[in-house]
């Protein structure tokens, strides 16, 4: 769980904000954040969970599985692809496997944190992109 306390550390001060106040916003103590900053505590799943919600960031990011920041999500799905075409839970699925063969190809250090979520915006593009062309070819659009 050593991650998990330099990333709670990092994304802090990337927000900006003090113990005192994410204490208060997660309804915890300061005490009990210190201690999972300084790895003298674990968290439990519901608190890792609240955490990467608050910080719109994976709990596999928190806990060092993933190096990507923001989850895939149904939000990352561009609005003229929902508004012409019904997203389908297979579309969301294969969207999530390019990603996650996209991550694997990036967990190199080398390649900075920035870069990682620009190339993953970008084939997330491509992807609902290409989605669209193959709808459009293959006549399946939304019922209106």
């Amino acid at each position: 769980m050593a991650t998990f306390n330099k990333r709670m550390k990092e994304l802090r001060a990337e927000k900006n904000i003090t113990l005192e106040e994410l204490a208060k916003v997660l309804n915890t103590t300061k005490s009990t954040l210190s201690r999972y900053e300084n790895n003298l505590r674990t968290p439990n799943a519901d608190f890792i969970n609240q955490l990467a919600k608050y910080f719109n960031v994976s709990a596999d990011y928190l806990l060092g599985n993933s190096d990507i920041k923001k989850p895939s999500l149904e939000s990352d799905i561009p609005q003229e692809y929902t508004d012409k075409y019904k997203v389908t839970k297979k579309d969301i699925e294969q969207h999530d496997e390019v990603i996650k063969h996209a991550q694997a190809f990036m967990m190199d250090d080398e390649v900075g944190e920035e870069d990682k979520e620009k190339l993953v915006a970008v084939i997330n593009k491509l992807y609902w992109d290409s989605k669209a062309k193959n709808k459009e070819k293959f006549g399946r659009k939304k019922e209106k």
